[in-house]
């Protein structure tokens, strides 16, 4: 059993990921081509420690070959799915498409969201991905309404997505979020067969379609953190971190 939040986890929750939505909004005027992934990341740190919050990512996870992340961003160009790390050395260009992940913590309470953006002007394709993702995630979070499953989520973004022509990443997923970074429910964003858990009010989720215009097959840099597109061709990423309410629900990673 999932344990709910209660009013003053959701509280919490609110005030992290607004933190979140005010670095996704404001980071797309710094997104420019010349400027390094080093930089926004420089920036991000010292903006979530501005609005009294923790970078989430920072130092998260490691074991064997892999050391913690060593950032506060994740800067994916590209081909590159999630995870990317930022470098000072690593310039974006004009006509990249990159996604930007982010997370901070406040007072204990994770927040989660991405978003891709465009660098100056982008194909045809390109752009048409990336609005293929945003739809998406809208339709997922559409779903996510108290007495629906888990996989009422998975569905509705599965569909949006083939509609469009494009392919679903399988082995990413979202997830649960409080006061861990990654918690349950795994919230696939295709559909597997499954009906997984009914959801219910004050549930937190972080729902994330990742998606690609060729081969949804994926695999690991040397880094051991940023994951490709197997084929090279382009990936999105957007997500949000949204309660279930009895209301409908609550994107909390929105201004």
């Amino acid at each position: 059993m999932i344990p709910l939040k209660t009013d003053g986890d959701l509280k919490l929750m609110r005030e992290a990921n607004r933190i979140i939505a005010v670095v996704l909004t404001e980071i797309e005027a710094l997104i420019k081509p010349g400027v390094s992934t080093g930089e926004l990341d420089r920036w991000a740190e010292a903006r979530i420690r501005g609005l009294k919050g923790e970078p989430g990512f920072l130092g998260y996870g490691g074991g064997g070959r892999r050391r913690p992340y060593p950032a506060t961003l994740c800067t994916s160009i590209n081909e590159e799915v999630v995870h990317g790390i930022p470098s000072m050395s690593r310039k974006l260009q004009e006509g990249d498409i990159i996604g930007i992940d982010v997370g901070a913590r406040y007072q204990g309470f994770h927040g989660d969201g991405a978003r891709t953006y465009a660098v100056g002007e982008i194909s045809s394709q390109a752009r048409a991905l990336m609005d293929a993702c945003q739809d998406s995630l809208d339709r997922g979070v559409a779903a996510a309404l108290v007495g629906n499953r888990v996989s009422d989520i998975s569905i509705a973004i599965d569909h949006e997505v083939r509609a469009r022509g494009f392919e679903i990443i399988r082995d990413l997923s979202g997830h649960g979020v409080g006061r861990d970074l990654h918690e349950d429910p795994q919230i696939l964003n295709y559909i597997d067969g499954t009906k997984g858990e009914k959801l219910r009010a004050r549930m937190t989720l972080a729902i994330e379609p990742m998606i690609t215009n060729g081969s949804w097959r994926v695999r690991t840099l040397e880094d051991h953190w940023t994951v490709v597109t197997a084929d090279g061709s382009l990936s999105a990423h957007f997500e949000h971190t949204v309660a279930v309410t009895d209301h409908g629900p609550e994107v909390l990673t929105r201004l």
